[in-house]
């Protein structure tokens, strides 16, 4: 009887590790020296995962031309965020090439040095902000959440008129 009991034991645990290796894991911490900014996805294993952007775009404030209010805000309200004083959320408007994407991008550039990093994640996986926040709670760096279409069409999960 102890033969077969230990038999059926150690099925059991085989099963429960076959079941573990497919439950969605805890998002781990990547390597953060590898990059200042990071992409979220999603595997289709439902696992996610944080991956440094091995080649962030280039681009210096002074680049930008004719959104100098734009950049001004955004610039001050960065410095804030970076500072631990008081920063708003932000949520950039505009048509497609106006330069939303490249305000954000020139910012962490010029913040980079001290401490601003950035993690983009689609918007279909906004859903795991909480987990991502749990990850970058206790980092010294800041991070900007960055999700570069917010675009909703009728019949969406998260349209609503």
């Amino acid at each position: 009887m102890d033969d077969r009991l230990n038999h059926l034991l150690a099925r059991a645990e085989q099963l429960i590790d076959r079941i573990e290796s497919v439950l969605p894991q805890p998002l781990s911490q990547p390597d953060w020296d590898a990059g200042i900014a990071f992409r979220y996805r999603k595997r289709s294993s439902g696992h996610g995962t944080l991956e440094p952007v091995r080649h962030v775009a280039t681009i210096h404030l002074s680049d930008l031309q004719e959104i100098d209010v734009q950049k001004d805000k955004i610039r001050r309200n960065t410095e804030q965020f970076i500072n631990g004083k008081t920063a708003n959320n932000v949520l950039l408007t505009g048509a497609r090439g106006t330069g939303k994407s490249s305000l954000i991008k020139a910012c962490l550039q010029e913040f980079a040095s001290r401490g601003l990093r950035l993690i983009e994640v689609d918007k279909a996986d906004l859903v795991d902000l909480p987990d991502i926040v749990d990850v970058v709670s206790d980092r010294p760096e800041k991070f900007i959440v960055f999700c570069d279409d917010l675009s909703f069409e009728d019949g969406e999960p998260g349209y609503k008129a």
